[in-house]
């Protein structure tokens, strides 16, 4: 599991684990984690991990939020990176990602066939910046308030693995294959929705009911069939 060390003064302070899904950074007592010094903004920045990965956000602070001494609004944190804010720093450790063992890439569902392409890492860099966005995005809309809607899950149509299934647990999932396509289904308050992150190379869009998904995000129903990359799966709430 990821972790945040806070220093001051290059002294370490406190070790605070990333197990929740939102984190707050800021001076007010009511954050998870409280800088308790005036150059630190009431409610100064927040963290959003989906599975191993972490963004941080910066809340419009008055000092703001830096990383490699630039000022950042939205950043995909990777291990080793100190973010300052005000006279402390937090140094975020993940060993995963040291590892190789991203959770970005193993949770993709993908593609059958020993053909494909291998990926850049340009590429995947490329895609993770906009998944980090876009779950950003997600979070500043207050999707994560959406766990009290129903519970849904994916199940493989096609391939060796046809009818593995795969709980949705996350306000952002992704599908497919790097460089070849990769779409997302997204939980949000109103429902499910599945949104293309990237249409590749791949001869069609990705698909619901065999229909094209196009540049807006589609609203997902129960037993709707999603093809992504050539893989199809079903999607059903519980």
């Amino acid at each position: 599991m990821a972790k945040l060390i806070l220093s001051f003064d290059g002294k370490p302070v406190k070790e605070f684990e990333l197990d929740q899904e939102i984190i707050t950074i800021g001076r007010k007592p009511g954050n998870d984690i409280q800088i308790d010094n005036l150059a630190v903004s009431g409610t100064h920045a927040k963290i959003l991990t989906i599975l191993n990965d972490s963004f941080i956000e910066d809340l419009n602070s008055t000092n703001g939020t830096l990383i490699n001494g630039q000022r950042i609004s939205k950043h995909a944190l990777h291990n080793g990176e100190k973010v300052i804010i005000g006279k402390h720093s937090l140094e975020y450790v993940n060993e995963a990602e040291e590892a190789g063992e991203g959770e970005f890439e193993k949770t993709m569902i993908i593609r059958p066939g020993a053909n494909d392409a291998p990926v850049s890492s340009e590429t995947s860099k490329k895609l993770e910046k906009s998944i980090g966005k876009i779950a950003a995005e997600l979070a500043s809309a207050g999707a994560a308030g959406a766990s009290n809607q129903s519970e849904a899950y994916l199940e493989l149509m096609s391939g060796a693995n046809s009818g593995k299934r795969m709980k949705i647990t996350k306000i952002l999932t992704t599908l497919g294959r790097p460089g070849i396509q990769v779409a997302a289904v997204t939980r949000r308050p109103l429902g499910f929705f599945l949104i293309v992150v990237d249409s590749g190379s791949y001869e069609t869009r990705p698909m619901v009911n065999e229909k094209e998904v196009g540049t807006q995000a589609h609203p997902l129903m129960d037993s709707d069939v999603i093809e992504v990359a050539g893989v199809k799966m079903g999607f059903y709430l519980e």
